[in-house]
């Protein structure tokens, strides 16, 4: 059975940074894409960045492009997001994912970011 736990999340002022950390179990990441995602209240879960077994090809949404970058460590079993540069409209809880599988998620980190 695949677990994802996330962490790293917080409450920062806009303008400055956190990195979220995504452990896995349960399944060895270094055979498969994985992404983040978040979900703001009231909205759907969005796509925020993903990355490829080994790590030479990454994608981001529009609105992060620039601003945070995602990597792994194969080694650890760990996904991470560095987020910099923060803005307001990036509050959301964040989760991770293994591409392509819908029906496993963690709890999610929460992230606020004041103005």
């Amino acid at each position: 059975q695949v677990h994802l736990v996330e962490s790293g999340g917080g409450v920062v002022q806009a303008g400055g940074s956190l990195r979220l950390s995504c452990k896995a179990s349960g399944i060895t990441i270094s055979s498969t894409a994985m992404g983040w995602f978040r979900q703001a209240p009231g909205e759907e879960r969005e796509f925020v960045a993903s990355i490829s077994p080994s790590a030479d090809t990454t994608y981001y949404a529009d609105s992060q492009k620039g601003r945070f970058t995602i990597s792994r460590d194969n080694a650890k079993n760990t996904v991470y997001l560095q987020m910099n540069n923060l803005k307001p409209e990036d509050t959301a809880v964040y989760y991770c994912g293994v591409w392509g599988d819908d029906d496993t998620w963690g709890q999610g980190t929460q992230v606020t970011v004041s103005s």
